[in-house]
């Protein structure tokens, strides 16, 4: 643990020398957060101690009434813990049969003009609502007045506030069979009669009678806004009663607008928890520090920049946390603390969060890209990306990885934000197709194949 506590030190040390290239946000907000479902029936206490334990003092809670969180704040006070309520928007969760059942017309529909109120689009619960339906944004903000009365409640952090995903991470790719090397009709959503009719209204042509309308920039940025309305009527609603407004989005703004359709830099939001989820896209650490260095220069100046991570049961945790805040992050949401099962891992966890939290004052003045302004998109230059592909092109072959021996990559194609590149095994004299996925920018995928399997 000695160990530990001395490097988190020579760390932080380094951070707080960084000039800041970006303007940062004065706060007050918990630094260590957690996503959680509540359950009336559950030892809330006892979950609370064991935050408190962790080092987590704030808690983005999902609590299926307005009155469980009535029940639920009291206690996590008791340890000096924030609750903001976790409310899906564009998604439905607790209302979703009671919707489906009265306003089935309100569901989202994709570019071949199937609604998800009679299809199913990756899973059942993907139920999105239109945005560009009146009705449906009354509905939402309503839903949000019944939860901002409730007193002690000290924000709401919205998610799910977007599209159908057009794209999916690309570890996801294998459990429902599909590639998405670019924008497919089935998923690409959106295409509700009352959205057609706006867009129409002010651009003057309908896009399903483009040839490719998934490359129409006015077509994608009108959808943008959509949701963008409806998230700041949201924070408007908040701020009327005096409580802060958050929102967990997909990783950086750029990767969102292409592959969900939310322009989050452009939400009025006090604090925001992009989910930087490393083991959905490359699988590699260095996703998190790409992730946080183009977030630091393109969010809202005025948002709290969080960073929101898987939290692996091991101390591979704490280089986690390392990427994001040597790179500008703010502070830390975890997606669970129900994953941090080991004792030792929680205990490395309490002492970093205390290390930082030492040093808090410094740390929200000098919060900076420390070490790097610009995202490096090269995947030949990170060790543990190539890493993991020697690996994959390993487990493909009779070879022992240590006997792995590639030639040059060679670029054979590229389209959208998918980069395809042929190497060849020299000792067993195999080659692979090997893709690189570059959405918003970002490197956030990657695939091998051998050329000769089908």
């Amino acid at each position: 643990m000695k160990k530990y506590i001395t490097v988190f030190t020579c760390i932080y040390l380094i951070l707080l020398s960084a000039c800041s290239n970006n303007k940062t946000t004065t706060n007050e907000y918990p630094l260590f957060w957690t996503w959680l479902d509540y359950r009336p029936t559950m030892n809330f206490d006892s979950i609370c101690r064991v935050l408190n334990e962790t080092g987590i003092d704030g808690l983005i809670l999902n609590a299926s009434s307005p009155d469980e969180y009535r029940q639920a704040i009291p206690v996590a006070n008791k340890y000096g813990i924030e609750v903001y309520a976790w409310l899906w928007t564009m998604n439905l969760e607790h209302d979703r049969d009671s919707i489906l059942k009265v306003h089935p017309e309100w569901l989202s529909v994709n570019r071949n003009g199937q609604s998800l109120a009679d299809t199913t689009a990756y899973v059942g619960y993907y139920k999105f609502l239109c945005p560009a339906i009146p009705e449906v944004r009354e509905y939402i903000k309503n839903k949000i007045r019944a939860y901002c009365e409730v007193e002690g409640l000290n924000g709401i952090a919205i998610d799910y506030h977007r599209f159908v995903d057009v794209i999916l991470p690309t570890t996801l790719w294998p459990k429902y069979g599909i590639v998405q090397d670019r924008e497919y009709a089935e998923w690409d959503f959106g295409y509700h009669p009352a959205m057609i009719e706006k867009f129409m209204q002010k651009h003057a042509y309908d896009p399903r009678e483009l040839e490719d309308p998934s490359t129409d920039e006015k077509w994608l940025q009108f959808r943008c806004d959509q949701i963008t309305e409806v998230a700041n009527e949201i924070a408007d609603v908040v701020h009327s009663y005096g409580k802060k407004m958050a929102a967990s989005p997909f990783p950086t703004p750029a990767m969102s607008r292409q592959m969900v359709r939310q322009d989050w830099n452009k939400w009025n939001l006090d604090i925001v928890f992009p989910m930087v989820y490393h083991n959905f896209y490359t699988e590699d650490i260095s996703f998190i520090s790409d992730c946080t260095i183009e977030n630091v220069q393109t969010k809202n100046p005025v948002t709290t920049l969080y960073c929101g991570m898987m939290a692996p049961n091991d101390l591979t945790v704490i280089d986690c946390m390392d990427a994001a805040l040597n790179n500008g992050a703010e502070g830390i949401a975890i997606f669970t603390i129900n994953n941090l099962k080991d004792p030792n891992v929680r205990k490395a966890f309490k002492a970093y969060s205390d290390s930082i939290k030492a040093h808090k004052g410094q740390l929200t003045e000098k919060a900076t890209a420390a070490n790097q302004t610009e995202v490096n998109d090269s995947p030949f230059e990170k060790s543990g990306i190539m890493n993991l592909i020697y690996n994959k092109i390993a487990s493909q072959i009779e070879l022992p990885e240590d006997e792995i021996e590639l030639d040059e990559f060679r670029l054979i194609d590229e389209y959208g934000a998918t980069k395809r590149y042929e190497v060849t095994e020299k000792n067993s004299n195999t080659t692979f197709d090997v893709a690189f996925y570059f959405y918003g920018g970002i490197l956030s995928g990657w695939d091998v194949k051998r050329k000769d399997v089908n």
